[in-house]
């Protein structure tokens, strides 16, 4: 976890974890997965029904199968719960998009191109969240880089990533991590190592998330 290499200074130091099993959803959580959880009133409706150049979004049904967006750290979390599963933290979130391997992205080493990926404006706004599976990671999960940014559950704090020294605190009203970049940004905010961050009630249009779930 993390990249020596970088010229982030938050990326570093590089260090090797362990971590239990787990599930991390495939794709990012769309916009009818999270509208079921509005309509269970367990969430609150996106801050923004538009995207970015989308006035009608959140509710389109053509736009079903994108991922949802003006979504805080605090309803990523309620939707996730709800769901029956949880925001995974910043090192199950990286070994998802990297696997056992030092790559710079979830498909490997190679630069950023756009077959693999939404980034760099090249779209100009959100895809449909399976529409890059040559751009998924090693264990089969897309948009692990570019799309949205995604929110994790760990407040951005300086590594080594310890868990137990209370960057896990769910609880916190400091800023929590986002990752994966997004459309908006260019290939070295694409890496699997960079790390984003907004407070707990930040919204975006670039910025949603998925779950993970541990294995028993």
């Amino acid at each position: 976890m993390g990249n020596d290499a970088s010229n982030k200074l938050d990326e570093k130091p590089e260090m090797q974890l362990y971590l239990d099993a787990f599930w991390i959803d495939q794709t990012e959580v769309t916009n009818a997965m999270y509208a079921r959880c509005v309509d269970a009133n367990q969430c609150d409706t996106p801050a923004s029904a538009s995207s970015y150049t989308r006035s009608n979004y959140f509710r389109n049904s053509e736009f079903r199968n994108y991922p949802v967006i003006y979504v805080s750290w605090d309803n990523a979390l309620a939707y996730c719960l709800w769901a029956g599963r949880k925001l995974p933290t910043e090192a199950e979130w990286e070994k998802a998009a990297r696997g056992t391997a030092s790559h710079n992205y979830p498909w490997g080493d190679a630069f950023p191109k756009v077959t693999l990926l939404n980034y760099d404006q090249g779209v100009g706004d959100t895809t449909e969240v399976s529409k890059y599976p040559n751009g998924k990671s090693i264990y089969g999960a897309f948009d692990m880089a570019g799309n949205v940014w995604e929110w994790v559950s760990s407040l951005h704090q300086p590594y080594p990533y310890i868990p137990e020294d209370g960057r896990e605190d769910l609880h916190s009203s400091e800023s929590r991590v986002m990752r994966g970049g997004s459309w908006l940004v260019g290939s070295n905010e694409v890496r699997v190592t960079n790390r984003g961050k907004g407070s707990p009630t930040f919204t975006n249009f670039s910025v949603g998330f998925r779950c993970s779930l541990p294995i028993p």
